[in-house]
């Protein structure tokens, strides 16, 4: 069965979130990490794996990035903070 993300990078200063889906969250991390893609995470910096979910199906995880994208900034920081108080990159070791 395959497994799909939805994630969330932010920024060093956590000024800038970028979120997406992916079902290779290893690969996807990477490739913002070293600035793979032209595009909004490349431009503000967007390096830290701050928060992720799994789902079973993508139509569910496309649904749920797309919710999340039209979630007030403060209400973002709330669900990272929940499991991740203070934006550590979860993708350190990676």
């Amino acid at each position: 069965m395959k497994v799909y993300y939805v994630y969330i990078m932010s920024s060093n200063n956590k000024n800038s979130i970028y979120i997406g889906v992916t079902n290779d969250l290893k690969r996807r991390v990477l490739e913002h990490k070293n600035h793979l893609n032209d595009g909004f995470s490349a431009k503000y910096n967007c390096v830290n794996l701050v928060y992720f979910e799994k789902f079973n199906d993508i139509e569910t995880a496309i649904n749920r990035e797309k919710q999340l994208k039209t979630w007030k900034r403060e209400w973002k920081n709330e669900l990272i903070k929940k499991s991740n108080l203070k934006f550590f990159d979860l993708a350190i070791d990676w």
